[in-house]
């Protein structure tokens, strides 16, 4: 759910960067909502970005993209031919597989190891590739080791994770009741779900009505990391 402000500020962008392809600035943004400063503004575009619905691109000044609208909108807004918008170039600011360096004026870009792809869907066999790198925003780690994989299948749509994301995730062997996980399953299919602990089983759940709970035993379910953010590329 939105704040009244979260959701005034998120369309009053949105309806900008469509109209002319450029985001609104703090001042405009401060007076649209009536606010007295643009503190108040920092704060609602934090609050949007943690909630996934804009994004900073860096090393660009004024360069917001909007991800997503409030569900009730978005089904009028796909209506329209609705799609992000990414302002100050067509490409998101989260495509670059590759070897990037340096760093804007709040995060230092980090490469992780791009090392396969993991079934929303059915389980596919477990690949790992780690020739490959993935620059990722350093606020968006924090602490330990981690690492990405392309998804595939949709059977987690409904948690916002479609065909084709970069799924970001921390190394490790366990994770809370309830979180998204990688999880290798008999030592050679790796998927993406949540996982739920059921007395002494473990149930991967999907994201999607189409499928089915996954229900296994504790031995047969190993965590090989948890979900921290999702990369999409819009074309």
């Amino acid at each position: 759910m939105l704040t009244n402000k979260q959701y005034e500020l998120l369309i009053f962008i949105n309806e900008r960067i469509r109209e002319g392809g450029v985001s609104p600035s703090f001042d405009e943004m401060k007076d649209a909502l009536d606010l007295k400063s643009k503190s108040g503004i920092h704060r609602l575009i934090n609050a949007l970005e943690e909630r996934g619905f804009i994004r900073r691109l860096p090393n660009r000044a004024r360069a917001l993209e909007v991800l997503r609208l409030p569900e009730t909108m978005a089904q009028s807004g796909r209506s329209r031919g609705f799609s992000p918008n990414v302002i100050e170039g067509s490409r998101s600011a989260f495509s670059g597989v590759g070897n990037p360096t340096g760093a804007d004026n709040e995060n230092t870009i980090i490469n992780i190891p791009m090392i396969g792809r993991i079934a929303a869907g059915t389980p596919i066999e477990a690949l790992e590739d780690r020739s490959t790198m993935m620059g990722v925003p350093s606020d968006m780690l924090g602490t330990g080791q981690h690492y990405a994989l392309e998804v595939q299948g949709d059977s987690m749509i409904n948690a916002g994770i479609f065909d084709g994301d970069i799924a970001i995730v921390k190394q490790c062997d366990s994770a809370e009741n309830g979180a998204i996980v990688v999880a290798l399953v008999d030592g050679q299919e790796a998927t993406l779900k949540r996982l739920r602990r059921k007395g002494a089983s473990i149930a991967l759940e999907p994201a999607n009505p189409n499928y089915k709970t996954r229900i296994c035993g504790p031995d047969q379910v190993a965590v090989q990391g948890r979900l921290v953010g999702i990369f999409r590329k819009y074309h």
